[in-house]
């Protein structure tokens, strides 16, 4: 009797530091941020205590996710010191690191790589005239100083991921654009470990006033991405931001496969509750999937780590 090995999907058992939620951006559709100065930072006392009783819940990823302080700002020092020192602690408890601050400067970069297993920093888009729209209150957002973050990441052979957020105002053309420029980069350093197709999904906090990137669009980017980019990375798409359990499935069977970090919140999309992993095993089991777990670095990288 022949027997069928399930088709796999991936996630990692996440939790989510902020150390502060203040950005100098203010993108139109961010729902993270708050004004500069509104909301204290975080502590590592405070970070210790939330750590703590994670040891014991199968966590394995620490997301150390930052809002920006602008990088002449007097207080960009201390505030790099309190990522680093955060990627320490839970890397000192057991824990793997994978930061996402936006754009650092390759210093930055090479002193986190030293308590990080991986890093990342969403790409968005690269088309300029998003600078006029939705990124004209964004000054990190410019396409080079983004795509420069890439190329140091492998430069510096940091295991990286990055993404596309789709519905922000870009053409089809602009989305393959980007993804092609993420491939170039990946033939030359090979580094990038996957790439996120996030729709934007509108939240509460946000300006932007636009409709959810439709859904039903997604199994064609996918399925366009998968064309693009080189099979060893990774297509990832986050369930929470795809209701319809059906296209869910469509997206697998497009070519995604991996689901991200999966914690008690998504702190970039809050009005987006993570779905359980028990739900998400049944959804995809009824597929002919099998969620199982996997580290925030991925296997073809810890031969350098």
């Amino acid at each position: 009797m022949l027997s069928f090995s399930p088709k796999v999907v991936t996630y990692s058992p996440a939790y989510t530091l902020v150390p502060t939620y203040e950005c100098f951006n203010r993108c139109s559709y961010c729902n993270f941020r708050v004004e500069p100065g509104s909301l204290p930072w975080m502590t590592l006392e405070q970070a210790e205590n939330i750590l703590l009783p994670l040891k014991n819940q199968n966590i394995c990823e620490i997301l150390i996710l930052s809002g920006e302080v602008h990088p002449l700002s007097s207080r960009r020092e201390k505030w790099f010191q309190l990522i680093y020192d955060l990627c320490a602690l839970a890397l000192s408890m057991g824990f793997l690191p994978h930061t996402n601050a936006g754009p650092l400067s390759f210093t930055e970069m090479e002193k986190l790589k030293n308590v990080n297993v991986s890093m990342g920093l969403m790409l968005e888009q690269l088309t300029p005239k998003l600078l006029n729209t939705v990124h004209r209150h964004a000054p990190s957002k410019l396409p080079q100083v983004r795509l420069q973050q890439l190329q140091w990441a492998g430069e510096l052979q940091i295991p990286f991921t990055t993404g596309l957020l789709l519905g922000i105002g870009e053409s089809e053309d602009d989305r393959w654009e980007t993804l092609t420029a993420i491939s170039e980069l990946h033939q030359r350093y090979q580094h990038i470990q996957e790439v996120i197709l996030q729709p934007h999904s509108p939240g509460s906090q946000q300006t932007f006033n636009a409709e959810a990137f439709d859904p039903h669009q997604l199994p064609h980017v996918i399925r366009k991405a998968r064309e693009i980019l080189p099979a060893n990375i990774t297509i990832q798409i986050p369930p929470n931001l795809v209701l319809d359990e059906n296209w869910l499935l469509a997206c697998l069977d497009a070519g995604a496969r991996d689901l991200g970090g999966i914690g008690p919140k998504d702190e970039v999309n809050p009005d987006y509750p993570h779905l359980q992993v028990q739900r998400l095993r049944e959804i995809l089991h009824s597929g002919g999937w099998e969620l199982v777990t996997r580290l925030p670095v991925y296997p073809q990288f810890l031969r350098n780590r």
